[in-house]
Parts: structure tokens; sequence; C-alpha cells
């Protein structure tokens, strides 16, 4: 089985490259908005210091580091949009800003994915960030996440090159 389509079991023994580039991205991006630096800082660092042995049970040190780097500045880069998209998906109950920072930071990754990879199918996209978030959520937010990157995957936005999904 490809990178391309790996399978959506979730993180554990071994995982795939793009799984812990995406575990990794989220962590950055988390980082970023904690600290407000900006993303080549945040990708450096981790390159110099993070990506290396385990995190969460999964060796660090073999990621896929372009897909990292990939997702962490285009989130960066198309932040607002991002937002947006998630932002129309959600209840006006719960908003964007009311979401714990690393479920944003995951549905970021997830959106960016969703419309800048459509050679990733919408349902491994979904299922990888589902997963990342059960590693770090032991309530509903899986489902949250579900919800959302579903929603947003099924919901193309003006020059997404990703179908809707049937």
């Amino acid at each position: 089985m490809s990178s391309e389509h790996e399978s959506a079991a979730g993180p554990g023994k071994g995982g795939s490259r793009r799984r812990r580039a995406r575990l990794a991205a989220v962590q950055a991006l988390y980082q970023i908005e904690l600290t407000g630096a900006a993303a080549p800082t945040t990708i450096a660092e981790f390159r110099r210091h993070r990506l290396q042995g385990d995190v969460d049970g999964l060796p660090m040190d073999d990621i896929d580091p372009d897909f990292f780097a990939e997702l962490v500045t285009g989130v960066g880069q198309n932040r607002p949009d991002l937002d947006r998209r998630i932002a129309g998906v959600l209840t006006p109950d719960w908003p964007l800003e009311r979401l714990d920072s690393v479920l944003r930071s995951i549905l970021r990754a997830g959106a960016f994915e969703l419309a800048h990879h459509p050679e990733t199918p919408a349902k491994v996209v979904i299922s990888e960030y589902m997963a990342i978030t059960d590693s770090f959520f032991s309530g509903r937010e899986p489902a949250l996440v579900n919800g959302v990157l579903d929603s947003i995957a099924r919901k193309p936005g003006a020059g997404d090159p990703r179908p809707a999904l049937a």
C-alpha cells in the first residue's frame, strides 16, 4: 500500500511516514498558535530537536519531512480560508475560537489536506486525523473531527480541486 493510500487504522506500531508527519505537523501548529513563532522557525526547530525518538509510540525519526513542512507551511499560508471553511460547518454555539487549540490545529491540518491533496482519498484524510485526535482526547472530539472534515469534504469551496463526496 502506498503512503498516499495508507491504512486508516490509526496510530500504532510503525505507522506510516505520512501519519507521523501529520502528528508532528499538528504538534508544530499547536506550538505556533501558543507561541506565535513563524512556521519556518518552528519547522527548523522540529527538524533539529523533535523529529527523533518516539512520540505516542510512533518513531518520529522516519517521517516524511517534506509532507510535514508542507502541512505546517500550508496551514499558515491558508489559515484564514481554512478557518472560514471550518467555521462554516461548526454550529453557532461552538465557534472555532471556543475549540481547544489542539483541536483547532487538527482541524486546520485536515482541512488543508482535503483542499490541497485531492490524490489522497477524503476517507483516508478523515480517518488519519480522527486517529490523531484519539491520541490527544478521550471524549467526543474524534466524532467532531469526523463530522467537520466530512462536511468540508462534501462542500467544496471556490477553486477547491476536490469534488464533493457522493
